[in-house]
């Protein structure tokens, strides 16, 4: 069963509420308001998704709680038809005279934010070839970063964000069951990647049905892929697509996931192209036992730092630290990676609210990587695995 109608996007109340909670924060710090450029920010305040380009785009709140976008032309309708906002205000193009950022400041005067702003950026970014000044140079005032308080924010996810994430879940397992059942000898990493994330698009399209929306810059519906993790590659956490022919005795490293309105999950599993070698299930019986390690130390109130440390003494106790490369794990939402990390330099406590990917991994050249993800949410007694698929070798070993 799928999510009903009423429950598959954040409600405008809900946005209205988090623009209340950073309203708090930024006038108790003595700002006079608060401009957004991150796209993610934008989407998590207004509902609004939208593709960055080179045009200036911008959320507005002045310290009375009047919320505005700022867009070019071609975002207009677009603004004002998906977002949950008291006003958008647009400018011709970028580049044009006078500058776009001129008319973001006629914007920021007219809603009285004078004084001191809260902002994710001193301006835009400099992204796809923009150029234009400073926030700070524009206004003529002090611009505080506030980006550390909305990211404390994200991390703690509602009940509708939660649900969410489940439907995301969801999705991702069903692409990646594809992705298993499709892959073979012989066969080559984009036509089974290709055929797995189409038909599971197709299904979850068909369930849920044109109410549908991904709300992401980078994806249309439910995937599942390699990433060029195939064989020796599968050593390369963030390799790249190749399209591998996959051998017998390839170590596989997988990736499946669905943008459910913005929200993600991450579903990943080693899996083995025939049975697997004496190596192949040691190193996979360390990688499970690492993960049920980082597993086992969640739960609310312990530090992100002390879960990796729990993780890096499995290494350490079983002289596997030659084949570490990287922490256990990050928070997810909205964004692929968000924090906090499950890493020894974050000391953020775990709380209720929380979705971590757990994702210790061994990597050995010559043989491949053996990594699981899982995608976790911190309870008030402990924790959700929300993924669902399975972690044992037999289950995840491959017919030749």
């Amino acid at each position: 069963m799928t999510i009903h109608q009423a429950a598959i996007k954040i409600s405008d109340s809900e946005h209205r509420a988090r623009c209340e909670h950073l309203l708090r924060y930024a006038t108790g710090e003595g700002h006079s308001g608060v401009v957004l450029f991150d796209n993610y920010y934008i989407l998590y305040y207004t509902g609004f998704a939208f593709v960055p380009t080179e045009r200036p785009m911008a959320f507005v709140m002045n310290s009375s709680g009047e919320r505005a976008l700022f867009v070019p032309r071609l975002e207009l309708e677009h603004a004002q038809a998906k977002a949950t906002i008291d006003r958008v205000d647009h400018y011709v193009e970028y580049p044009d005279n006078p500058h776009p950022m001129e008319l973001l400041k006629k914007q920021l005067t007219s809603m009285g934010i004078t004084g001191s702003i809260g902002a994710d950026e001193d301006g835009y970014p400099w992204i796809l070839g923009y150029r234009g000044p400073r926030l700070s140079e524009l206004m003529g005032t002090i611009v505080a970063n506030v980006r550390a308080s909305i990211e404390d924010q994200m991390a703690i996810k509602s009940e509708a964000e939660l649900a969410l994430i489940r439907e995301s879940v969801k999705w991702g397992h069903i692409a990646h069951t594809l992705l298993q059942r499709y892959t073979m000898v012989g066969a080559t990493e984009t036509e089974v990647s290709a055929r797995a994330t189409n038909e599971a698009t197709r299904s979850m399209l068909d369930a849920i049905g044109p109410i549908y929306s991904p709300q992401s810059p980078f994806s249309e519906g439910a995937s599942a892929g390699y990433r060029g993790q195939i064989g020796r590659n599968s050593a390369i956490p963030h390799s790249l697509s190749a399209n591998i022919t996959f051998q017998p005795g390839d170590v596989l490293v997988t990736g499946a996931g669905a943008p459910i309105w913005g929200y993600n999950s991450e579903l990943e599993r080693t899996m083995i192209m025939g049975a697997a070698n004496d190596e192949q299930k040691r190193l996979f019986d360390h990688m499970v036992g690492l993960q049920n390690t980082a597993l086992e130390a969640m739960r609310p109130g312990v530090s992100c730092s002390d879960v990796n440390s729990a993780v890096l003494s499995y290494f350490e106790r079983n002289d596997l630290m030659k084949y570490w490369k990287h922490h256990s794990g990050h928070t997810i939402g909205l964004r692929y990676h968000e924090g906090p990390f499950l890493d020894s330099g974050d000391h953020t406590p775990l709380q209720p609210g929380m979705v971590f990917t757990v994702e210790p991994g061994l990597y050995v050249p010559g043989i491949g990587g053996f990594r699981h993800s899982d995608t976790v949410a911190v309870t008030e007694d402990g924790i959700e695995v929300m993924t669902y698929y399975p972690r044992d070798l037999v289950s995840l070993t491959l017919p030749v």
